[in-house]
Parts: structure tokens; C-alpha cells; sequence
């Protein structure tokens, strides 16, 4: 989030009397909270954007308290990401080539320590899914991949729900 984002969601929660939130400005790799202090917590799309997964899930953990509960819905590979999209900035703005594979992504989650680690929900990506975003039709555009090799890479493409419990 931006400080701008950030000064607008407090405006939002002031607007609307909610007095139990609180908004801070940090990164997911080093998060602005003290070790054990949050109940929950839930992140949309935002871990196959960070650079050191290893380390977001350690920063999670360790701001959860004991009982306390992750869920994450994520994008995940189900196998290797050819290179022409691993490297394309389009790609990776649009949430694809930043992701890991599904198994190593739960093995993360694992080794930061997290119990009951469990995918409740997972969809399947079909080539029509994705080339809607005008950054995916940007990188078909500059690639000049064939509609097999699209098809292809779309299938590898999982978009997951996970939740984890940090025992206690």
C-alpha cells in the first residue's frame, strides 16, 4: 500500500466508526507489528508478488499469536513457468510469473512453522481467463506466442485458497 492508500482507508474507518482497525504502512517482509500481537491474517493475490516468500511467511508467523489463523488466496504454478513468461514484466504485473509452484508454496508455509496448512479452494486458469487483461494481451502482443503455447501456459496456472493455524 501507498501512504496515500493507507491515509484513505483511515479516513474510510473514521468515516464509518470503526474504531477497532488500525492501518500501518510497512512491507510484507517486515511487517510494522510486534511478535504475537495478530489474531488473523488474510492477504488476497499479494504473496506471488514478493520477491522472498520464505520471508513473508516467517513475518507472518511471527506477528501471529499463539491459536492465531492465516488464509491467503494466491496464484500457483502447477508446473515450470517457461521462461518467456518467469521474465516478462507484463507477466509479473499481472500476478503470473512471480508465482511459485503449488507444492513449494505449502512447503513455505510449513517451514515458517505453520500447523493445519490446507487448500479449501482451487480453480484451474482456461486461456480465455486471462487474456482479458490488457497487460496479458500487452505480453501475447510482444511474444508472438502461437494459441497452443498460451493454452499451455494458462493451464499451468492454479489460483488457490490456503489457511494455516499457528499453534498454540
Amino acid at each position: 500500500m501507498t501512504p496515500e492508500m493507507v491515509d484513505h482507508a483511515r479516513r474510510n474507518a473514521a468515516a464509518g466508526g470503526y474504531d477497532n482497525v488500525e492501518f500501518r504502512l510497512g512491507e510484507i517482509e517486515h511487517l510494522p507489528v510486534a511478535d504475537g500481537s495478530v489474531d488473523a491474517i488474510i492477504s488476497n493475490c499479494v504473496i506471488n508478488l514478493v520477491p522472498d516468500k520464505r520471508q513473508a511467511f516467517a513475518e507472518a508467523f511471527r506477528v501471529l499469536a499463539p491459536g492465531g489463523r492465516l488464509s491467503v488466496s494466491d496464484i500457483v504454478t502447477l508446473g515450470e513457468v517457461p521462461v518467456l513468461v518467469r521474465d516478462s514484466v507484463e507477466a509479473y504485473v499481472s500476478c503470473l510469473s512471480g508465482a511459485s509452484l503449488r507444492d513449494d508454496y505449502l512447503g513455505m508455509l510449513r517451514e515458517a512453522g505453520f500447523a493445519e496448512v490446507e487448500v479449501t479452494s482451487e480453480q484451474g486458469f482456461e486461456l480465455e481467463d486471462v487474456v482479458s487483461d490488457d497487460m496479458v494481451r500487452q505480453f501475447i502482443d510482444n511474444t508472438g506466442a502461437s494459441d497452443a503455447e498460451l493454452r499451455a501456459g494458462a493451464a499451468l496456472f492454479q489460483s488457490v485458497r490456503v489457511r494455516a493455524r499457528k499453534e498454540g
